[in-house]
């Protein structure tokens, strides 16, 4: 399926109190809507991710898996501030007619939902099946519950949390450090703080990652070497292969909204902003993520009415998110086939 464009020729407000002047949104769907139109299945992406969801989840989304477009209506779109399409620090500026670059607005979590929101209701979506989405994307899932709680009817959220923590700032903030560290950067152009990024992408993976997993996956062959080892080839590697793909402006930008991710701004506390949650949502931690560890997804469950909580027990830490398709695949399908039972049985007591 190829890339769509929604434009919005109007003015965008910011939760910091800026603006955008207008907004560019790049979606991808999957599959037709129903004439019930209750098969929609909201996608919604992590931090260098894209909208074309059979590209990065395949295992879970495609022809042949789970989420297949024979039975849903699939939809992702572009984060707000990303390089792929959506509005951000490359896009053309209206008045000036160039990138923004460095000087792109800070946007928030909410920001990106809300300009989503706008998509949605260009499609005329006014149902939600599922919401689905990990790290970063579970985070815009949580904040668009709160926001919109009758919207959605099944929430799954993957390796995520209610508010950003001080460890996940830390790492992120370092990744920053790095790419401002590449005199570049400053330099305002299309390829600025490459090398920087490369940099942030190495201290990234050791997040997303952990000991054992470089243990088992980047050990030496023999006790010869004293160079060139394994595992720093192979974060120079994944530091150039992000380079290729992706874009230092739209890093330090998402990165920031990542760190702004809070439910309780505004709203009392987070879990009376938590408690605002109707839809029916699965919690699912992986056992081994250092960066949003399992009691996060825990806090999750046990503040959102009615919510259940299934961690995945795996080698490959954050990345399990994505890795783990067919526990995932498993834990998803127990989860509505419980719903279903749920529901079934509720209807036979009323009979009764």
């Amino acid at each position: 399926m190829s890339i769509k464009t929604f434009k919005y020729p109007y003015s965008v407000s910011l939760e910091n109190g800026g603006q955008l002047p207008e907004l560019e949104i790049a979606y991808h769907t999957y599959g037709e809507l129903n004439k019930e139109k209750n098969n929609v299945v909201w996608v919604c992406h992590a931090l260098t991710a894209n909208s074309d969801v059979f590209d990065w989840w395949p295992g879970l989304f495609g022809t042949k898996d789970f989420y297949n477009p024979k039975d849903y209506f699939i939809i992702c779109a572009n984060n707000l501030g990303s390089c792929y399409g959506t509005t951000g620090p490359l896009t053309e500026n209206k008045y000036s007619k160039q990138p923004l670059y460095s000087l792109f607005p800070a946007i928030t979590i909410r920001d990106m939902v809300n300009a989503h929101n706008l998509l949605r209701e260009y499609l005329g979506i006014n149902k939600i099946h599922t919401i689905i989405g990990g790290s970063q994307g579970a985070q815009q899932i949580v904040e668009w519950n709160i926001l919109n709680p009758e919207l959605f009817e099944n929430s799954i959220l993957i390796a995520s949390n209610a508010k950003h923590s001080p460890w996940g700032i830390a790492f992120n903030e370092s990744q920053r450090l790095a790419i401002k560290a590449d005199r570049t950067y400053y330099g305002n152009t299309y390829d600025g703080g490459q090398k920087g990024l490369a940099a942030a992408r190495s201290i990234a993976l050791l997040s997303y990652r952990n000991y054992n997993t470089y243990n088992e996956t980047q050990t030496e062959k023999h006790d010869e070497k004293i160079g060139d080892y394994n595992s720093a080839s192979y974060q120079r590697y994944q530091g150039d292969k992000l380079v290729k793909r992706f874009n230092a402006y739209s890093y330090v930008v998402l990165s920031n909204a990542m760190d702004s991710h809070n439910v309780g701004r505004g709203r009392v506390s987070v879990e009376a902003a938590l408690s605002k949650i109707k839809a029916k949502t699965l919690v699912i931690g992986i056992s081994s993520d250092l960066l949003f560890p399992p009691h996060e997804q825990e806090f999750l469950a046990k503040n959102i009415p009615g919510a259940k909580f299934q961690l995945i027990d795996s080698f490959y830490g954050h990345d399990g998110f994505l890795i783990e398709t067919k526990k995932l695949t498993e834990i998803i399908s127990n989860f509505y086939n419980e719903k279903t039972k749920k529901s079934v049985t509720k209807n036979l007591l009323q009979v009764l």
